[in-house]
């Protein structure tokens, strides 16, 4: 039974549930954030072992957010995981230093391996 933890950020409700329910299954704990302004709160306060990241929300959007978790000291090498539905997505992923890409909609096993992979990393 693992005792990490997931963020979940994506302004999609039933994605996010989803992923919520999957990943609670596969034992880890899940912090959903549907508003990507409270991202930064949430990393701070529970301190999450790895980020789910929508590449597109209104507001913050994924690689705004992944730049900056990348230009802070204390989260330049927590792993996140971009998921996006967008062409281009892989290669912004890939810019804003993403640790992995997953194009929607994504392949549920597929997932929960790539977490896996990168929470033993």
């Amino acid at each position: 039974m693992s005792n990490k933890t997931i963020l979940i950020c994506d302004d999609d409700e039933g994605i996010l549930d989803m992923l919520e329910l999957v990943l609670e299954e596969t034992g880890y704990r899940i912090i959903p954030v549907q508003n990507s302004l409270h991202i930064y709160d949430e990393i701070e306060k529970q301190h999450p072992d790895l980020i789910l990241l929508d590449l597109w929300m209104p507001v913050l959007s994924g690689d705004q957010i992944l730049k900056n978790l990348r230009q802070n000291p204390e989260t330049k090498d927590l792993p996140v995981i971009i998921i996006s539905a967008s062409r281009e997505g892989e290669r912004i992923a890939n810019d804003a230093g993403a640790s992995c890409f997953l194009a929607k909609p994504f392949d549920l096993d597929t997932l929960v391996n790539r977490v896996d992979e990168m929470i033993a990393a």
